[in-house]
């Protein structure tokens, strides 16, 4: 291998040190949800769990102290928060807002070690200020029904929220398709309120759309559009 080659490295996977190898596994599998993997030695004595991509191995009495602390990013704090607190795991920390873009959970497990679990949210410092004009638009009716009840879950005004998913379609995502700013749990909840709504078109039907005529509206049929002033 030359100076220059760049070095290869797949993934980082902590070490825990265990007083008791069942212990470990039993809390971080039934409190923690994280799956089992493998284990080694009879009775066992080092071994793996993983949460989604994450793995960590534990060793019974070495390669270690009690107390370490270790950072698990996630998508969704809050739904892990409710899981595990009703399963019995020890919160020390319920979920956080923090100045540095993180909500965070922070869990301790029977050996001290604690895990900040995080979620990347908006940074909301420093503040940008704006003007804000009236903005006219007709919207057809059920996605308009479902805006509102999608920003009211939101803790968002329709136009706070409609500010927020146009400037994520600015974003392109690393493996194509623009960004996001809806969470797994979030996009669950709009295919129930698609279903609330009646909603049955797909996500490109918006270029099929064609008004329904005046004559149809005079005959006592309900517009499509609403005006909304964001």
């Amino acid at each position: 291998m030359s100076n220059g080659a760049k070095i290869s490295a797949e993934c980082l996977t902590p070490i825990l040190y265990v007083r008791d190898f069942a212990e470990a596994m039993k809390y971080y599998t039934e409190k923690l949800l994280f799956d089992r993997l493998w284990d080694w030695g009879d009775p066992p004595s080092f071994g793996a769990v993983r949460l989604g991509n994450v793995e960590i191995f534990f060793c019974l009495g070495g390669q270690g102290h009690p107390g370490s602390w270790l950072s698990i990013f996630m998508e969704d704090v809050d739904d892990y928060f409710e899981r595990i607190t009703r399963l019995g795991a020890e919160v020390i920390e319920g979920p956080t807002d923090y100045p540095w873009g993180c909500r965070e959970v922070r869990v301790r497990d029977p050996n001290q070690h604690v895990i900040r679990f995080s979620q990347g949210i908006p940074m909301r410092e420093p503040k940008l200020e704006i003007e804000r004009v009236p903005f006219e638009a007709r919207i057809e009716k059920r996605l308009a029904a479902l805006m509102g009840d999608l920003a009211r879950h939101k803790n968002m005004t329709v136009g706070e929220m409609l500010e927020e998913t146009f400037l994520h379609t600015f974003e392109k995502a690393p493996k194509g398709g623009v960004a996001s700013p809806h969470t797994e749990r979030t996009l669950t909840y709009i295919q129930e309120l698609k279903g609330k709504h009646g909603i049955d078109y797909d996500t490109h039907a918006s270029y099929r759309f064609v008004e329904k005529t005046q004559n149809s509206l005079s005959e006592g049929r309900n517009p499509i559009g609403f005006g909304f002033h964001f």
